[in-house]
C-alpha cells in the first residue's frame, strides 16, 4: 500500500476562529504506560492535534508525550474533555485547571463538555464552559455528544463561541442531522470511533475501494471522513505503524461514486456507543 505520510503541517477544519488539523489522534482507553509513547509516535509523524478527556485518566500520559514530540507548543492543538458530573458551576472550571495541571500546560487549545448531563441545568454548564475560556484556561470550547436540539440549545445560551460537537461517526452510522445542524451553525464536526472501531475494516465495499485505490481500508475511511465539509476525524491507536497510516490521507481523493458508497452503509442499528446515560440521539 502507498506510504504517504508527510510533516506537513496538515489541512484544518476552520469554526469560529479555531483552526482545527483535520486528523487528530484519539487517546481513548489508551493506558498510561503507552500513551506517552503514542503521541510522541504521532507528533514526529505529521500529527497535530491530540485528544485526550479526564475520564480516559491518561492526561499526564499525554503531556509527557507533548513534551518529548519536539513540537513547538503553539504548532499543536490539544483537546480535553470534562466529564458530566463535573460540569456545574466551578465545577467545570476546577476540572478544567485540574487537566491542565496533569498535562502541564497553561491552556489547551479546546475544552469540551463530555457528554450532557440532565441533572445539571445546561444553562449553568455552558456558562461555566464560556467562564472557563474568559478565564484563559482554554482557547476555545465545544460540546460533546450533543444531539440536534441540546446543541442548538447550546449554541443559544454560549456568549462564547462554540466550535465543535464532537460525536460518533462512521460509514454504518448516519449523522446527516447533526452535521447538517452543525453546519447552520458554523460548528465543525469531529468523529471519534471514525473506523468503527475497527468493525467495518474488512466490509467488502471498503476492502474494494482501497484495493482499487492501492490504499489501506483505513485509509479510506479516515478520508471519507475530512472529505466532507467541515468534518474532523480522531482515530485512536496505539501502534506507531498505525498511527503512521492513519496520516496517510492528505494526497488522494474519493471520487463521488466511492463516497456514496461509503455513505450507504449506513445502517440503524450500528451505533457503537451508547452508555446509560446518553442523550436521545437523533
Amino acid at each position: 500500500m502507498a506510504d504517504s505520510t508527510t510533516t506537513a503541517a496538515p489541512p484544518t477544519v476552520e469554526a469560529h476562529g479555531a483552526k482545527i488539523p483535520a486528523i487528530g489522534l484519539g487517546t481513548w482507553r489508551a493506558g498510561m504506560d503507552v500513551v506517552a509513547e503514542a503521541v510522541e509516535a504521532a507528533l514526529k509523524c505529521g500529527y497535530r492535534h491530540i485528544d485526550t478527556a479526564i475520564a480516559y485518566a491518561n492526561e499526564e500520559g499525554v503531556g509527557e508525550g507533548l513534551r518529548s514530540g519536539g513540537v513547538p507548543r503553539d504548532e499543536i492543538f490539544v483537546t480535553t474533555k470534562i466529564p458530566p458530573d463535573q460540569i456545574g458551576a466551578g465545577a467545570l472550571e476546577r476540572a478544567a485547571e485540574g487537566s491542565l495541571k496533569r498535562l502541564k500546560l497553561d491552556q489547551v487549545d479546546l475544552l469540551l463538555i463530555h457528554w450532557p448531563n440532565p441533572s445539571i441545568p445546561l444553562k449553568e454548564s455552558i456558562r461555566a464552559l464560556c467562564a472557563a475560556k474568559r478565564e484563559g484556561l482554554t482557547r476555545h470550547i465545544g460540546v460533546s455528544n450533543f444531539p440536534v436540539a441540546l446543541l442548538d440549545e447550546a449554541v443559544h445560551r454560549a456568549d462564547e463561541p462554540i466550535v465543535t460537537n464532537q460525536c460518533e461517526y462512521h460509514p454504518r452510522l448516519d449523522q446527516t442531522m447533526l452535521i447538517d445542524s452543525c453546519r447552520r451553525h458554523g460548528i465543525a464536526f469531529t468523529s471519534y470511533a471514525p473506523l468503527g472501531r475497527t468493525q467495518i475494516l474488512d466490509d467488502p465495499v471498503v476492502t474494494a475501494i482501497a484495493s482499487r485505490l492501492q490504499r489501506t481500508p483505513a485509509q479510506v475511511i479516515l478520508r471519507w471522513h475530512i472529505q466532507q465539509p467541515m468534518v474532523v476525524a480522531i482515530p485512536k491507536s496505539q501502534s506507531p505503524a498505525r498511527i503512521k497510516e492513519n496520516f496517510g490521507v492528505f494526497d488522494f481523493e474519493l471520487p463521488p461514486e466511492d463516497m456514496a458508497a461509503l455513505s450507504a452503509l449506513a445502517r440503524p442499528d450500528a451505533r457503537l456507543v451508547n452508555p446509560s446515560w446518553a442523550p436521545r440521539w437523533d
